[in-house]
C-alpha cells in the first residue's frame, strides 16, 4: 500500500509519497496553481493528474493535511480544507484521508534549517516537506486519521 500525500496551500500545494513496506515518505513534487483558479477546479484537476501519474491511482491512499487549530477545534481553514476534501474525492472517486498537519511547517522548516538553501529555495520545497511530513504521520500511525471522506457522501468518522 502506498500513500499519496497532499498539503494544500493558497499558492502552491506540496505533494508526497509514502510506503507500507519501506515505511518511508518523501517529497514528491509540488504544484504552484492557487486553489482559487476556477473556484479550485485547476487544483483538483492537477492533483488528481499527479495522483495517477505517480502512483497509478491503484492500491494509494490520498491523505490530506487538515489544519486544526492548537485546541484541535477546527477554524475557516479546516473547514475550507474539509469542503475542498469533499471536492477532491467526487472528482477522483475515491476516499481521502484527513489528518493533522499541525507543526509539520515548523517540521519542513527544521528539516531545511542547515540545509544551506535560500530562502526562496527553502519557501519552494517547503511544502512538498510538509506533505511528506503528513505522510509519515500517517504511516508511522494510521490512527491519526482525523476523518475519511469518501466519493458522494459528506464524510463518515473514522
Amino acid at each position: 500500500m502506498r500513500i499519496f500525500a497532499i498539503d494544500l496551500g493558497d499558492q502552491r500545494t506540496g505533494l508526497a509519497l509514502g510506503d507500507r513496506i519501506t515505511n518511508i515518505a518523501s517529497p514528491a513534487g509540488l504544484i504552484e496553481v492557487p486553489i482559487d483558479r476556477e473556484s479550485g477546479l485547476s487544483l483538483i484537476q492537477e492533483i488528481h493528474r499527479q495522483y495517477l501519474d505517480q502512483t497509478g491511482g491503484s492500491n494509494t491512499e490520498m491523505v490530506l493535511g487538515l489544519p486544526l487549530n492548537m485546541d484541535e477545534t477546527e477554524g475557516p481553514r479546516a473547514k475550507l480544507v474539509r469542503a475542498f476534501a469533499i471536492r477532491l474525492a467526487n472528482h477522483c472517486q475515491c476516499p481521502i484521508i484527513l489528518v493533522d498537519e499541525r507543526r509539520t511547517s515548523i517540521a519542513a522548516d527544521l528539516r531545511m534549517s542547515q540545509s544551506g538553501l535560500t530562502h526562496k529555495q527553502k519557501k519552494m520545497r517547503r511544502d512538498a516537506i510538509a506533505a511528506a511530513a503528513i505522510a509519515q504521520m500517517y504511516l508511522d500511525d494510521p490512527n491519526v486519521a482525523i476523518d475519511t471522506i469518501t466519493p458522494m457522501n459528506e464524510s463518515s468518522n473514522s
